[in-house]
């Protein structure tokens, strides 16, 4: 009875070590999977679940993108479908549509054409190059006229062909000189020689000599003869300044100087 006792204690220490060996076994299990879980049994069987993950992704439309859509860009799985039916020599013709991006610009640039001509050329809101030109023209003229009414102007506007008188002094001189190569040398040469218009260094004159001569000459101009009129771009003290220094060239004989033209004063 003893022995069989022993022998049934012996016995269930053994499944005790076995099952606690067991348990042991499954949490050693359980804690690898944790920090390291397999998901397959064996390498084939996930060989054969990554087959199967790339036929479904391939499958998939992919996704398109505003880049992609912004440069009419097309999948690759789609080129299949975009081979147009001719082909030569083995090459063979994408049907890829046109960009968003330039068409976007294609249709703005109609848009801007219909709002630039219905601004300009319709309603008459915007100023045409030649408005602008005439516009440019009348503020100038504006202008110089507000700087002649100037009070600073004011003594120069009161010189005329009736009260003007000729001046020896050296700076009125020197400016006359200035404005006379600026606006009569094309005419009347740098040295007032003659040209086209008449020698004014000598003693022959064609409409007086004198200096309200010569500054009536300037101011209201000679049109019959293409003299023009300089007394909308000069003032009265410009115009005298110049016939100083006409009057101060009398007699200095430059060289290439016109013949005599009028009479003799």
């Amino acid at each position: 009875m003893n022995d069989i006792l022993i022998w049934a204690l012996l016995f269930i220490a053994v499944a005790i070590l076995i099952s606690a060996i067991l348990v042991l076994r499954v949490i050693k299990i359980y804690v690898q999977q944790s920090l390291h879980p397999t998901y397959f049994a064996s390498a084939e069987e996930k060989e054969k679940y990554e087959l199967e993950q790339q036929k479904l992704e391939a499958k998939k439309p992919e996704k398109k993108t505003l880049w992609n859509w912004l440069l009419g860009l097309r999948p690759l799985s789609e080129e299949k479908d975009l081979v147009m039916e001719h082909e030569f020599d083995g090459i063979a013709e994408l049907d890829n549509p046109t960009p968003a991006w330039f068409m976007v610009l294609f249709y703005g640039t109609i848009l801007f054409a219909i709002g630039y001509m219905v601004n300009y050329h319709v309603i008459g809101w915007g100023k045409s190059q030649e408005q602008e030109y005439v516009a440019e023209l009348q503020q100038a003229e504006d202008e110089r006229i507000a700087m002649l009414q100037k009070p600073g102007a004011g003594g120069a506007n009161k010189i005329n062909e009736n009260n003007v008188e000729a001046s020896t002094d050296e700076a009125t001189i020197k400016a006359g000189a200035v404005l006379f190569k600026n606006v009569c040398t094309p005419c009347h040469g740098e040295h007032a020689e003659g040209g086209v218009g008449p020698n004014l260094t000598d003693e022959y004159h064609l409409h007086g000599g004198t200096a309200k001569d010569i500054f009536k000459t300037i101011k209201y101009g000679v049109p019959d003869k293409g003299m023009v009129a300089w007394e909308k771009q000069m003032n009265g003290k410009q115009i005298a300044d110049i016939t100083s220094y006409i009057l101060s060239l009398k007699g200095s004989n430059p060289a290439g100087a016109k013949a005599p033209q009028g009479q003799k004063e």
